[in-house]
């Protein structure tokens, strides 16, 4: 028995807030956990101003069902099986997005931000390493950096970015220990990063999102 692979077309979801003017002065990228679906993610960000900020959240490629076989549908961006091809698909579907959505754009103009939360963190690390799009800030919201991310190859393009840091101090899923390691990995790669720490859980805040920006 061998594994075999097919290339097929799929239709991927994402949603949007505001709108692309001459007024636009950020582009967020935002990313959501697992278990959780774009739509609803979304809404975390409507306390940014709609015509100075243009926001998008893509959705992750797989949905299912979060408790037996009915009721609340999840998203998420891969498992544990066979996920060097999900991981493949989904950098190359966020990068169709971006180019897609911003091809007329000058971006030069515009602060990109990139923000992953959760697992959706991890994503956005190993899309950024793909090393095809342009970024200003860069936001690991409740994640960190994968195991996979080769700090050495990365450091350039980390070292231009401005990197939060965003965790709740009640976090259940974030261990502050795993933080602290990957602070050490930076350090020596002489890559900075703000670390906001928030009162509050797995969760994102008006109060922690306005430190941002």
């Amino acid at each position: 028995m061998g594994d075999n692979y097919i290339s097929v077309k799929k239709t991927a979801r994402y949603f949007t807030l505001g709108k692309l003017t001459d007024k636009t002065e950020n582009i967020w990228f935002v990313c959501h956990g697992y278990g959780q679906l774009a739509n609803y993610f979304i809404q975390n960000f409507q306390v940014l101003d709609n015509e100075k900020n243009y926001v998008i959240a893509p959705e992750g490629l797989h949905r299912f069902y979060k408790s037996g076989m009915l009721g609340r549908v999840g998203a998420t961006w891969m498992t544990s099986e066979d996920r060097l091809n999900d991981i493949k698909d989904y950098v190359n579907y966020l990068n169709q997005l971006y180019f897609e959505l911003l091809q007329d754009i000058n971006t030069e103009k515009i602060t990109i931000n990139i923000l992953g939360f959760s697992q959706g963190a991890a994503t956005v690390c190993r899309w950024i390493a793909d090393r095809k799009i342009r970024f200003d800030k860069f936001i690991l919201w409740a994640g960190i950096f994968p195991p996979d991310l080769d700090f050495k190859i990365n450091r350039d393009i980390l070292q231009k970015a401005k990197i939060h840091l965003v965790y709740g101090d009640q976090d259940e899923f974030f261990k502050k220990e795993t933080l602290d390691i990957y602070l050490s990995e930076l350090k020596k790669n002489n890559i900075t990063a703000e670390i906001i720490r928030f009162k509050g859980g797995h969760e994102i805040t008006d109060q922690a999102l306005k430190k941002i920006f």
